[in-house]
């Protein structure tokens, strides 16, 4: 493939790029990769471009201020063959097609020396200003790269920057499953003239360096024989710089060049054309990039791991191994199961605009993951319309189930007000959740293949259940006994309410269980006394033990806009207020919901 190489006024304004086959490109002064940012009279977007295999095509925008100039004359569209070159404003762009052939034939140097951090502290620098500049827009060179391939341009152009003398620079790396082949893999390169010879780096030197784990440095020209020609005819010295990386691979940069005269005694400080004050910027550069690289590396993670964790819990996670912490672990946890209601008929209602749902119900599920985040949870798992949290991993925490039941209050108060707005994104959605306390296994679970932060046991189940039921049992929120009572003495009546809503038996369980139903305090749910719920546990207690008749008086205390209420009544009823023979206080439900 052949490469696009812009050049502007100044010797830093300037970058190599190969050119895709049969894509269509947009060079710009605002465009991904193909950005010339240096020149104002390139437009943000001022050319298509297009490599056939053969040619390069090339046509100007409509939008493009300036004319862009084919030998001197302005042209709207025309092609271009490798060696050939267009200009738009004061950057010049040459199509060449030059080879890059690792040489592993390359004779043995007359010199070679190999630089230690420690041998290369003791070098100062003779124009320290320029290279520091360089150095110092490393950071935004890292951060503002799109991609891999945008980052090894923007390097390469930097280190032709701070290494005046050379020639050459090339990104290279030896992938960690070809080290025993000693095959190198060319990430990068540019040189500063254009040259019908291919670009030959010596596969020796590059690896020596890999090997060593430091700069090894090549002079192939000697005072003695100043007419010695070297691995590409136009080579008189080269180094390679390893760039130590934490991962399976390894990054080098391999810089090559000429002598103006003489060649230098290489690991002289006081020869003025020594290479050590290349080799230390070069080392800078590898230390530098090396560092930046894993700080982003990081930022990602930390990114990625923001969307399960909450930040106390980042904090804590970075202070210690990631893999010993997120080790799957038999621990105890407060799970939440929140489940999104009347995603069906907004189905049925947006057929023809399913982004806009899809857009809908991720903004919905969002509440449930904000409000689980903000009270220090997890985000464990999605499940269709369904989102999953909890509490007590990967560190113990206090107040787990305190923290489930304060993000369940908190998630149905943002769906209630939501749906009083009709232009909200909440508007027709309900939702179902259910709070369980338990021993689960948490951590990293899954295959070799997908691993996912996720828990594991039966309290997850009984979770999901509570969530179910809540349908069946008309409340927002049901929570399990073991949460109920660790949560009731810790909540003030500004809060929270309670009350117990029924023993019942749930279908394809062996154990029956009390869930209690969590209510909120606040003036938006209608209004229940605590008397109403007083009365309403009563109820549920004279149920248990047969006394109907006094559970459906205490029950009518109870005010009528009560849908929870209607289970025990309705049950009641349709076995003509009598319980049967067999009656052992409880409800065996038909349906998981």
């Amino acid at each position: 493939m052949p490469d696009l190489i812009a050049q502007g006024a100044a010797a830093d304004h300037r970058w190599r790029r190969t050119l895709p086959r049969d894509e269509w490109l947009i060079l710009g002064r605002a465009t991904p990769e193909w950005s010339v940012p240096w020149d104002e009279r390139v437009s943000r977007e001022h050319a298509e471009l297009l490599w056939d295999g053969k040619r390069l095509h090339v046509r100007r925008l409509a939008k493009a201020r300036n004319p862009i100039f084919v030998q001197g004359e302005p042209v709207e569209s025309f092609e271009l063959l490798p060696g050939q070159h267009f200009v738009i404003g004061d950057t010049t762009l040459v199509l060449l097609e030059e080879r890059v052939e690792f040489s592993a034939e390359a004779p043995s140097p007359t010199e070679e020396h190999a630089f230690s951090v420690q041998h290369l502290r003791r070098t100062r620098f003779r124009d320290a200003d320029q290279r520091l500049e360089v150095l110092s827009g490393l950071p935004k060179v890292i951060a503002s790269a799109g991609s891999d391939t945008e980052l090894f341009v923007n390097l390469v152009n930097m280190l032709l920057a701070g290494v005046p003398r050379a020639e050459a620079v090339a990104l290279v790396t030896v992938p960690a499953e070809t080290q025993a082949d000693g095959r190198i893999e060319l990430l990068q390169w540019d040189r500063r003239r254009t040259d019908s010879r291919p670009f030959q780096p010596s596969e020796r030197l590059i690896l020596q360096a890999i090997e060593r784990g430091e700069t090894v440095a090549h002079v192939w020209r000697s005072r003695e024989e100043p007419q010695m020609f070297t691995v590409s005819e136009n080579t008189d010295w080269a180094f390679c710089t390893p760039v130590r990386q934490k991962t399976g691979f390894l990054w080098a940069i391999y810089v090559s060049g000429q002598f103006p005269g003489g060649a230098p005694d290489l690991a002289s400080g006081s020869d003025p054309t020594s290479l050590r004050e290349d080799v230390k910027f070069a080392e800078l550069a590898a230390e530098m990039i090396s560092s930046l690289r894993e700080l982003r590396s990081l930022e990602r993670r930390t990114a990625g791991l923001s969307q399960f964790f909450s930040p106390p819990v980042l904090k804590a996670l970075s202070a210690q191994d990631p893999d010993i912490v997120l080790a799957p672990q038999v621990c105890e946890v407060s799970v939440l199961f929140c489940d999104l209601r009347g995603f069906s008929r907004a189905s049925e209602q947006a057929g023809d605009d399913l982004v806009g749902l899809l857009d809908r119900v991720s903004r919905a599920l969002g509440v449930a993951t904000r409000e689980i985040l903000a009270e220090g949870g997890v985000v464990g798992d999605f499940h269709g319309d369904a989102v999953m949290g909890f509490w007590g991993w990967p560190l113990a925490q206090e107040g787990a189930a305190l923290r489930a039941c304060r993000a369940a209050l908190r998630i149905r108060a943002e769906f209630e007000q939501g749906a009083q707005r009709s232009t909200s994104s909440l508007a027709g959605f309900r939702l179902g959740i259910g709070v369980a306390t338990g021993r689960a296994v948490a951590g990293k679970i899954g295959t070799a293949d997908q691993v996912k932060v996720t828990v594991f046991g039966p309290v997850v189940n009984l979770a999901s259940r509570l969530e179910g039921m809540t349908k069946i049992l008309k409340t927002p929120i049901l929570i399990d006994e073991r949460t109920a009572q660790i949560v009731r003495p810790q909540m003030t009546r500004a809060e929270a309410y309670f009350r117990r809503v029924a023993l019942v038996q749930p279908y394809g369980l062996a154990t029956p269980l009390e869930p209690t139903e969590l209510l909120p305090s606040t003036p938006e749910v209608p209004a229940l006394s605590e008397q109403n719920l007083t009365d309403y546990e009563a109820a549920v207690d004279a149920f248990k033990e047969g006394r109907w008749t006094d559970a459906l008086a205490l029950l009518n205390r109870v005010p009528p806009e009560d849908q929870v209420k209607d289970f025990l009544v309705v049950y009641i009823a349709q076995r003509n207020r009598t319980p049967p023979p067999d009656w052992h206080g409880v409800v065996e439900l038909e349906s998981k919901s």
